[in-house]
């Protein structure tokens, strides 16, 4: 009897046992849904590729520091990546020059960051063929000129700006810095466009051919670390100070600089919301860049510009 009511006892002990670690299992997993998430945007395509080993890192870290399931998402086209900041499904984002433009512009999204890179700006450079006779932008009409990807600055959309006017035979679109020069020197195309720190690491590849410098552009500035519109001000706070705070070696694989001031892009703005509407007619044959017949707002003054005319001085 005794063996019976002791056997009952340890029994009933157990079923208790099992409940509280049921119970605590569910309010573990409550608690884990409940928790905020944050979403990094990182690039994957054209000048801003990265991998993401870089970030898991960095990703564990934060998580920690903020007390939020923190998730990273790719983005493997400038298409992809427009609309996850169009509709703010990306809390805080790694951003190229481009990209960060479109962010600020058209999404709110604010800087909180410099990307580290080989100096704190670069520039766009149109290259041709040593011996080519062709000696200023103008001479580029009815030629064919290579371009870097949609999406980067110094490939795309300040080389686009520097033609603007120009009629071209066709424009091709290269994956790589080194693939334009493929083709300048192959004669593929008469002219291309690349980063000044792309040309000094790549024309080295090339011992046969002899290239020339047509154009410089105007300074771009560096990329950007941005948050989201969504992200409240303290949440926003608590980012900040999380990742100004980060070990010297989790920072350095995320590449930003948390002690450099994000630099001012009102200028470089002006520029990307100039070409974008060419984006279709750059595909085309010809490709016509002008915008004709369009008022454009001028966003430092907010007056209605006519774009039909002349080829924008520099």
């Amino acid at each position: 009897m005794k063996k019976t009511t002791l056997r009952r006892v340890v029994l009933i002990q157990l079923l208790v046992f099992i409940n509280l670690l049921g119970a605590g299992g569910c309010t573990s997993g409550k608690q884990t849904e409940n928790r905020e998430k944050l979403t990094i945007g990182v690039v994957s395509y054209g000048e801003g590729a990265v991998s993401l080993q870089r970030y898991e890192r960095f990703k564990d870290y934060m998580a920690t520091q903020t007390g939020a399931v923190v998730e990273l998402e790719p983005a493997y086209n400038e298409l992809q990546a427009i609309e996850q900041i169009q509709r703010k499904k990306w809390d805080i984002v790694f951003a190229p020059p481009g990209l960060a433009a479109i962010a600020i512009s058209k999404a709110m999204y604010a800087p909180l960051f410099s990307l580290e890179g080989l100096s704190n700006r670069q520039r766009s450079l149109l290259i041709v063929r040593e011996n080519d006779p062709i000696k200023k932008i103008s001479d580029l009409a009815n030629k064919t000129v290579a371009l870097g990807e949609i999406g980067s600055a110094a490939g795309y959309y300040v080389p686009l700006y520097d033609l603007y006017g120009l009629t071209l035979a066709q424009i091709r679109f290269a994956s790589t810095p080194k693939t334009v020069l493929q083709w300048i020197s192959d004669k593929s195309v008469d002219a291309g466009a690349m980063s000044e720190n792309d040309f000094n690491l790549y024309h080295q590849s090339f011992p046969q051919a002899k290239f020339r410098v047509l154009h410089t552009s105007r300074w771009i500035p560096i990329g950007l670390v941005l948050v989201g519109q969504t992200v409240d001000r303290n949440r926003q706070a608590e980012i900040e100070k999380a990742m100004k705070d980060a070990p010297g070696d989790i920072v350095a694989d995320a590449g930003y600089v948390p002690t450099a001031k994000a630099p001012n892009y009102n200028q470089f703005i002006e520029i990307v919301e100039k070409v974008r509407p060419l984006e279709n007619q750059s595909k085309q044959k010809p490709a016509v860049l002008l915008i004709r017949k369009s008022a454009v707002t001028d966003t430092t003054t907010g007056t209605q510009n006519d774009n039909s005319g002349s080829r924008t001085q520099q």
